[in-house]
């Protein structure tokens, strides 16, 4: 049996973050680091602890429009700039790791990354990830938006842009607002135009990752590219 040590009363979670590190400190501490006040009759912490219930997750919150964060009794403009700027910095932290390394030595770091810009929106996306010739990210842009069923992806709007950008490779990613990861017939039929179109101009697709909410699945992990 794991016992609970609750901190001193009198040690807060700034202090607990110096004295201790961070990873010592719960969700709704950190948050409430960042909010760094609460509201009447909330206290930053309970503040933190209520966000991540509304939103189901840490994941749910930090992914979560303007809109939505301010509708939440006590987060203004600040709070909700403070929630979406920390979002936006996971986001780019992940961008830069792919760009200093061999996105096939990093699978998970993808597929995180994609899930970061994916995994929350309420209707279908896609994006490409244009790579150079050591598979290191060179940028990432949106190829499509669609309706809540579909988005259309032209491959040669991709494949001017692989030019454009000199890309050596390229990976694919879209997400299923329905929840479900699995690759539909159309999946699998764009993958397949996709990887011989873009094989005409020497440029390799390296996989096309599904996002559905917290599930990912690789169309080349599966075989399937």
């Amino acid at each position: 049996m794991t016992l609970h040590i609750s901190p001193p009363k009198h040690e807060r979670p700034r202090e607990r973050l110096l004295a201790h590190g961070a990873q010592v400190l719960t969700t709704p501490e950190l948050l409430a680091i960042v909010l760094r006040t609460g509201v009447r009759g909330c206290d930053a912490i309970t503040l933190g602890r209520q966000l991540v219930s509304q939103f189901g997750s840490l994941r749910g919150l930090l992914s979560a429009d303007p809109k939505a964060l301010m509708s939440i009794s006590g987060m203004g403009l600040a709070k909700t700039c403070e929630i979406l700027a920390i979002s936006e910095l996971n986001r780019r932290a992940l961008e830069e790791e792919l760009k200093t390394g061999d996105a096939l030595d990093q699978p998970q770091r993808v597929k995180r990354y994609c899930a970061a810009r994916l995994g929350h929106l309420q209707v279908e996306h896609c994006i490409a990830l244009y790579l150079d010739n050591q598979l290191r990210l060179i940028t990432a842009e949106e190829v499509s938006r669609g309706t809540l069923a579909q988005a259309s992806v032209y491959p040669r709007e991709v494949i001017k842009a692989g030019l454009r950008h000199h890309a050596a490779a390229l990976i694919i990613a879209h997400n299923h607002p329905s929840g479900l990861a699995q690759p539909s017939q159309a999946d699998l039929a764009l993958t397949r135009h996709l990887k011989h179109a873009l094989a005409l101009v020497d440029i390799r697709l390296l996989d096309h990752l599904i996002i559905a909410g917290a599930d990912t699945i690789s169309l080349a992990e599966r075989g399937q590219i």
